[in-house]
């Protein structure tokens, strides 16, 4: 099993509270899990307000970021990084409670039977949920990250990509 109960209180309220940054320092983990993945060391770190994935040079916060305004998070993001491409997309969806309860099981699911992924289920609701995976290919790796908010039955799945040029 690769899920944590955690011993915190579920500090995003909402989808809309998240924010997007590259190159933050590393914050507070709940949890962590490192693996190597196409020879890439490879961080994946719950936080109480989300996560942090570290890959090679990238930096990637998804997060409530303290002291600063939501800025939400961005449908796509690219950017080059020694002579790597890093890319970053972003989607939320709202759900119906059946649906929701659905959703975050199947995610709590693949998150249980991958091989490299960390999620945390936060104290109160057992659909309050942050899980991450990463994968390899041919010319990369990615690794993808659900966020769950039962209050409004709200999603958001992110997706990164790191490959070389």
């Amino acid at each position: 099993m690769n899920g944590i109960v955690l011993d915190t209180p579920y500090l995003d309220t909402d989808a809309d509270q998240l924010s997007f940054a590259l190159g933050l320092p590393s914050r507070g983990a709940l949890a962590e899990r490192t693996v190597t993945v196409a020879g890439v060391e490879v961080h994946l770190r719950l936080l109480g307000a989300s996560h942090q994935v570290f890959a090679g040079p990238v930096r990637e916060t998804v997060a409530c970021l303290p002291g600063s305004a939501p800025r939400g998070l961005p449908e796509s993001a690219a950017r080059d990084f020694d002579g790597r491409r890093y890319s970053f997309g972003a989607r939320t969806q709202t759900l119906d409670a059946a649906a929701f309860g659905a959703e975050v099981a199947r995610i709590r699911d693949r998150a249980d039977a991958h091989p490299r992924a960390l999620y945390g289920l936060f104290p109160g609701s057992v659909d309050a949920v942050t899980a991450l995976t990463v994968d390899a290919d041919d010319t990369g790796l990615s690794w993808r990250t659900w966020h769950t908010y039962p209050g409004s039955r709200r999603i958001v799945a992110t997706r990164s990509r790191l490959e070389a040029r």
